[in-house]
């Protein structure tokens, strides 16, 4: 099989031509966002703002940083002013059921208008009222019924008196009421007097006198009669006069809003109640008593009885221009359903319906509400708050105090507003298929999934758009330009965040930090524009942050605390290469990778599974490696050896199979007995075949081998052996690309294991021939004379255990 060339410095790295772009700077762009690579995503947008019916909710999902909110506001924003104007909603005073206030929507704007006639009418009854019930025809009238009471109740008791003086008895006005005395020639008779009378002319008087008792009381009886027959006629003339005083004010406002029912009806409700309720407008607050240092007094404490007739209103959108887009930040579930807040008075909580304030779903009602879900589940009850809500197409406001059931206070029950919004999530994938998955509700309520996508094809168009976002971002965070050879740099960087040399990242966080750092870079250099140089110098920037974990483990490898050799030559040993991720930042380090043989049954040990360090994936790996050498060397006969592998100097444990590869280089190498190049480190999986499979994070652990050999010095012989199938992925660092253009560093694509053993170790592997055996000089014929040594000398063995088991 032949070897395959080493990899060109072009093959290694995609380079964005400056002169392709058609400006030679960031400021001759109109600096619009236009979002590329998202045409799924951004088609599921489509359908779910444009679909209208139940349970059509948007969950838009991808890694964050993706632009999932960017894309969102973007599409919203040229949409949503097309679209029209919700109304207005307001809470007013419920006078048959003051603790649940009632709901009227209004049209856009006019909400606020309703709002300001009441307090205009409220200034108006302040003044009317107490001026009808203060002219002189109210007075008069007052105290002719007042004396009419007075006359009735005099000449009933001057009627009475005639009666007793006509029976010479006199009727005497006493401090404790009337009593009757006998009178004698003017004079009333005392008691001693009364006693020297006949007992006739006793008994006659005092017969008149119980008769003249009985009339004066029914006198008394009567009068409670008179005084409510009074009182009647007062509270009758009083609410004439309110209504008459009142109603010019109401006729006035219903005209302004005769077309619409609900105002009316509740006008009407007003009115009847400030005629019944006419002397609240009476009182003066000046005569009521103060009490120190106690809040909510004089005229605020004292105009809150009158908010019964005032207009709380929750949504006003007077200044909204098409269908409202809301992103709420957090959102718990008073944020988003709105609260009803409380005031302490006289060492309580009192609340009316003025003091109910609207949350996120109230102000994007009839439009659309962007939430995190992340932040939304860590919430209490607000996940399910905003189901409920969804579901029944309705918001409903609960105070959270009463919902947890730790307020004893009276609380409102506001009427339910009708729910019209387009609710959408922001998360990631995982938390989206949980949701999915565990949450019945889910999938009923968020039908549509906006799958953002983590990259997007390289192409001409893909960099004019890389080029247009990094503009928009420049403008917004008023940065410095770019000019072409910046952006290309930018543009090359992104195909390394992608992973793959013919793609882009989509990551629009990471490349909005990398100009903003690269502005820094330029402010610090003196230049405008920002240059390529300073891109570069911003992303080695990045990485010399990061690298203090990455620097200790290269000196504890230079210092030979961990043991790596990349000069000799060693049967069954070779470098494997591990990828490390630590935050954001990702590097790779070489890992000494050994095997051992004796004779056995065949099996191949994982020493880092045997301890509880290795994980389900690097055991598959292992377990391949006995499928291959079963399948390739025990055709004939049984393999007679058992092989050890092993990491050393791992101590945090070992997972993933893109080590597979080097440790079949490992097992190879030391059952044909021929050393490995330890100049060389190998990364890339492999079947029982023998194809070898592309694996992730190549260029970090390119750049971490390469790191280590530039720190020891280049020889021109070392280098790394990759998967021919990860070329494609390959977008490494100037110093490695300098180096493999000055031929002292390798990078080999291998296709097949046979490939990779002959670099290796430079003897062929070795093409099985016709009789089935293979060339006895090469690496597969080695490995069958070793198999076939073991093979007899463990039939040997055998044999003689049998002899001896026989003797005994």
């Amino acid at each position: 099989m032949p070897i395959p060339t080493p990899l060109s410095h072009e093959d290694i790295y995609n380079r964005c031509d400056p002169a392709s772009f058609p400006f030679t700077s960031t400021a001759e762009l109109d600096g619009s966002l236009t979002v590329s690579g998202q045409e799924r995503a951004q088609e599921a947008i489509r359908f779910g703002i444009g679909m209208k019916h139940k349970g059509f909710n948007i969950f838009a999902l991808g890694p964050a940083g993706t632009g999932k909110q960017t894309t969102l506001e973007d599409y919203l924003t040229k949409t949503a002013p097309d679209e029209p104007v919700p109304g207005d909603w307001c809470y007013v005073y419920n006078f048959d059921d003051m603790r649940r206030p009632l709901a009227i929507s209004m049209p856009a704007g006019k909400a606020c208008g309703l709002r300001d006639a009441m307090e205009q009418l409220l200034e108006g009854l302040l003044t009317v009222i107490p001026g009808a019930f203060s002219s002189e025809e109210y007075q008069e009238q007052e105290k002719n019924m007042k004396e009419e009471f007075a006359e009735r109740q005099a000449s009933e008791i001057e009627k009475l008196e005639k009666k007793a003086a006509e029976k010479n008895i006199a009727l005497i006005r006493t401090p404790s009421g009337f009593a009757f005395a006998p009178v004698k020639k003017g004079e009333v008779v005392n008691a001693e007097e009364f006693m020297r009378l006949k007992p006739e002319e006793k008994e006659t008087i005092e017969k008149e006198i119980g008769q003249l008792k009985e009339s004066m009381q029914s006198i008394m009886v009567q009068i409670p009669k008179w005084q409510r027959e009074t009182r009647e006629k007062l509270k009758e003339l009083n609410h004439q006069v309110a209504a008459f005083a009142v109603h010019p004010l109401f006729s006035e406002l219903k005209n302004t809003y005769g077309s619409h029912e609900a105002i009316t009806g509740y006008l009407d409700n007003v009115e009847k109640d400030v005629v019944e309720h006419f002397g609240h407008f009476l009182e003066k607050e000046q005569d009521k008593p103060q009490i120190p240092f106690l809040p909510q007094q004089g005229k605020d404490a004292g105009e809150r009885r009158f908010n019964r007739y005032r207009v709380n209103v929750v949504i006003d959108n007077s200044k909204t221009g098409g269908a409202p887009v809301i992103y709420e930040d957090k959102p718990s579930i008073q944020n988003l359903l709105g609260d009803i807040e409380h005031l302490a008075q006289m060492g309580t909580l009192v609340t009316d319906f003025t003091l109910i304030k609207t949350g996120a779903l109230h102000r994007a009602n009839g439009g659309y509400l962007i939430l995190n879900a992340r932040r939304l589940m860590l919430e209490p009850l607000a996940y399910e708050a905003l189901k409920k809500a969804i579901r029944t197409r309705q918001i409903r406001i609960e105070s959270l105090a009463q919902l947890y059931g730790m307020a004893s206070t009276v609380s409102l029950d506001p009427e339910p507003i009708p729910l019209d919004t387009k609710i959408v999530l922001l998360g990631e994938r995982r938390l989206y298929y949980l949701l999915s998955a565990h949450d019945p509700d889910f999938n009923e309520l968020f039908k549509v999934a906006a799958d953002f996508d983590d990259e997007m094809e390289r192409n001409h168009d893909a960099h004019l758009s890389y080029a247009g976002f990094i503009s928009s971002i420049i403008r917004q965070e008023k940065l410095k330009h770019m000019d072409n050879h910046a952006v290309a740099r930018i543009i090359e960087y992104g195909s390394r965040l992608s992973g793959d040399s013919d793609k882009l990242s989509t990551h629009i966080r990471s490349i909005t930090d990398l100009v903003s750092e690269s502005d820094y870079y330029a402010r610090e250099n003196g230049h405008d524009p920002i240059t390529g140089q300073d891109v570069g110098q911003a992303i080695e920037a990045r990485r010399h942050r990061a690298g203090r974990v990455p620097e200790k483990i290269e000196e504890a490898i230079l210092q030979n605390t961990i043991l790596i050799d990349t000069e000799s030559e060693k049967v069954g040993q070779i470098n494997g290469l591990s990828v490390y991720t630590l935050g954001s930042q990702s590097f790779g380090k070489p890992s000494r990778i050994t095997t051992r043989i004796r004779m056995g049954k065949g099996e191949v040990v994982d020493i880092e599974r045997e301890v509880d360090m290795g994980g389900p994936l690097h055991s598959k790996g292992v377990m391949i490696l006995s499928g291959f050498l079963g399948g390739r060397f025990g055709g004939d006969q049984p393999l007679s050896l058992s092989a050890t592998l092993v990491f050393e100097q791992s101590y945090g444990g070992v997972d993933g199979d893109s080590a597979s590869s080097a440790e079949l280089y490992a097992l190879l190498s030391a059952i044909s007995g021929k050393p490995v190049k330890q100049c060389f480190a190998v990364t890339g999986s492999v079947n029982q075949h023998g194809d070898i499979q592309a694996i992730g994070g190549v260029n970090e652990k390119i750049e971490g081998f390469f790191d280590l050999c530039l720190k020891r010095g280049l020889t021109g012989k070392q280098g790394v052996l990759i998967p021919a199938a990860n070329t494609r992925n390959l977008m490494l660092r100037d110093d490695v690309r300098e180096a493999v253009r000055e031929n002292r560093f390798f990078i080999y694509p291998i296709s097949h294991v046979d490939e990779g053993i002959e670099i290796l170790t430079g003897i062929p592997a070795g093409q099985k021939l016709q009789d089935g055996s293979y060339p006895e000089h090469s690496i597969n014929g080695l490995a069958v004379r070793t198999l076939r040594s073991m093979a007899k000398k463990q039939k040997k063995q055998k044999e003689n255990q049998d002899n001896n088991n026989e003797n005994t």
